[in-house]
């Protein structure tokens, strides 16, 4: 069984997934999987994928039969996975091809550490670089207390959760949900297992363009598509959602007593800062609206 599991869910993305994974099938570190799922795709991404699959042996593709979003196909490809370090890389961006070597290596000397990321360079849909990001996510407080409350403070752009992470940790999280910000919740609990890393270069090439998740957080109707295609899932209460999977990720956490009430604590600050948004979800839950 290779040590690294690469696991791509797909969607739409012909024109952006042949750099994605000559880029990943590139690396200078060999010993991996690379598993891809396609979420039901319209275009020609399953043509290019099964071209990739038939000349590397490391290249498995799926297809779904039906859509079950973004959310749903992460979950579903890490269910396809078998590595000892994972990573969940997205079709439409590109790595340096020395980020699996880098991360393997650290993660191999720190045990402490559950995940490895590098810097990241936000591109347009060509590739030329729009500015180079910093996540602040080196998380290397003892404290899991520390560390979630520095994740849900410092955190902008979601990318770490493309790092390369320790599979035994992520077993024990719900990975990613069907709430929006769902890719954030899973780095926060995370966070409560172990350590996370910042390789300090500029290895991760972050894709911006009309079809990605991230374009338009304000589009509702953008957003469901993602989330819950097809009205197939409920989609709302987002807040409230975030606030319930947190406080289970602290209670189920393996920390001690004393952390799990101080963040209980520091999470029921943040829903006052919330009630607002709180009292509307609840509002539009009433009136019968999502």
């Amino acid at each position: 069984m290779p040590r690294v599991s690469i696991a791509v869910p797909a969607y739409n993305c012909e024109a952006y997934i042949a750099q994605s994974l000559d880029s990943l099938l590139g690396q200078t570190y060999g010993d991996f999987e690379l598993v891809i799922s396609d979420n039901a795709s319209t275009d020609g991404t399953e043509e290019i994928c099964r071209r990739y699959a038939a000349r590397d042996s490391r290249v498995r593709y799926f297809r779904r039969a039906d859509n079950i979003g973004g959310p749903g196909n992460f979950r579903y490809v890490f269910s396809l996975c078998e590595g000892q370090y994972h990573k969940w890389s997205t079709a439409d961006d590109f790595w340096d091809t020395a980020f699996l070597q880098k991360s393997v290596a650290l993660l191999d000397q720190r045990a402490d550490v559950v995940l490895c990321y590098p810097k990241t360079r936000l591109v347009d849909p060509d590739g030329q670089t729009i500015e180079d990001y910093e996540d602040n996510l080196h998380l290397i407080s003892d404290s899991p207390r520390q560390r979630f409350t520095d994740l849900l403070t410092h955190i902008g752009l979601c990318n770490a959760h493309l790092g390369l992470i320790r599979r035994a940790a992520m077993l024990r999280t719900r990975l990613i949900g069907a709430e929006q910000n769902s890719d954030t919740h899973f780095l926060a609990e995370m966070s409560l297992y172990g350590k996370f890393w910042l390789i300090p270069e500029w290895l991760f090439f972050r894709r911006y363009h009309e079809q990605s998740s991230s374009w338009n957080r304000t589009d509702a109707e953008h957003q469901r598509a993602y989330y819950a295609p097809g009205g197939r899932a409920y989609f709302g209460m987002h807040t409230w959602r975030r606030y319930v999977h947190l406080s289970r990720a602290v209670w189920k956490a393996p920390i001690a007593a004393t952390e799990k009430l101080g963040l209980t604590g520091e999470l029921l600050r943040r829903a006052m800062w919330d009630r607002r948004m709180l009292w509307r979800e609840l509002r539009a839950r009433a009136a019968g609206a999502e």
